[in-house]
């Protein structure tokens, strides 16, 4: 497979690892002392962080195929010197990860596009804010999997406004209320929804869905929607209109999402809600999406 048609997720360290107590150290004691911690600790093997058993995920999709289908790049802000502690952890953890930007403290999403990354994962608000801004898919992860995972595939969940849409009918809703969105999606039912931040990453998951035709599928996608009838309509038609896959669909109409999100067993969850996603934690691994109007300051002009 041409490089340009893996799926590429670029995951910092502290969404990869668990960095805390070196962390803590930065902020209460400086670099300097962050920096000789890390050099004096790097042949200790880190803890896996929020996101590892997610990226153990996608790297077990390349054991479906003779060409690579995933790769994980590492994104992070420590120098090269105490990054060497990262790179022995994921020696040690066994993860095939060999391309990595270590940026000694200055957000590292600058490097998103030049590794092709169609997706990043951290746990830093503000480098997602960025790379959001930017035009990348990004969320923050807030949670490690509540429970192991015995599933082989992958299961993937997204909300639908604000993260595969736009948020244009989500505005509707906040500012008109319910009758007014209803009313605006019955007579746009059959004109797409535009894309929102997480399209491009969803065409990457269905461009490897359709290389992988087996059963059970590696992958399996859901949209775990507060939407309900009729505003799904215009839902159904804008992806088949993109002619992706989602292979299930949920419309719950307002219902708490976390019950649905841990029947389906989702690896990850991304909602631009900062409360939906943190229900869903309490049942999956939950990433905010921190885009679209539901996380817009207030005074804030619409971009």
């Amino acid at each position: 497979m041409p490089e340009h048609r893996k799926l590429v997720v670029a995951v910092s360290s502290r969404a990869l690892f668990d960095l805390d107590q070196s962390h803590e150290i930065f902020e209460q004691q400086g670099k300097a002392a962050f920096c000789r911690y890390q050099i004096a600790h790097e042949d200790e093997p880190l803890a896996p962080g929020y996101g590892f058993a997610l990226v153990k995920k996608f790297l077990e999709l390349n054991n479906y195929a003779d060409e690579p289908l995933a790769e994980i790049i590492l994104l992070s802000q420590n120098s090269a010197d105490t990054g060497l502690r990262i790179f022995n952890s994921i020696e040690h953890h066994g993860l095939d990860i060999s391309r990595a930007a270590f940026t000694s403290g200055v957000s590292p999403y600058h490097y998103i596009a030049a590794f092709g990354a169609h997706l990043f994962l951290s746990i830093n608000a503000t480098d997602v804010a960025n790379a959001l801004a930017a035009g990348y898919a990004a969320a923050t992860i807030l949670s490690k999997p509540t429970q192991q995972q015995s599933q082989s595939q992958l299961k993937i969940a997204f909300d639908g406004d604000s993260v595969l849409f736009s948020d244009d009918s989500e505005r509707i809703y906040q500012q008109h209320g319910l009758a007014q969105f209803t009313a605006n999606e019955r007579s746009q039912a059959k004109m797409p929804l535009p894309g929102g931040p997480f399209k491009p990453f969803l065409n990457a998951l269905h461009h490897i869905q359709s290389r992988l035709d087996r059963e059970p599928p590696p992958i399996r996608t859901a949209l775990v929607t507060a939407r309900a009838a009729p505003a799904h309509e215009r839902v159904v038609r804008t992806l088949r209109a993109w002619d992706v896959r989602i292979d299930e669909a949920l419309f719950l109409g307002g219902m708490p999402k976390g019950e649905f999100l841990k029947a389906f067993g989702a690896d990850i969850f991304f909602d631009d809600q900062k409360g939906h996603c943190e229900s869903a934690a309490q049942h999956v691994t939950a990433a905010h999406v921190p885009h679209g109007i539901a996380n817009q300051k207030p005074g804030e002009k619409t971009p």
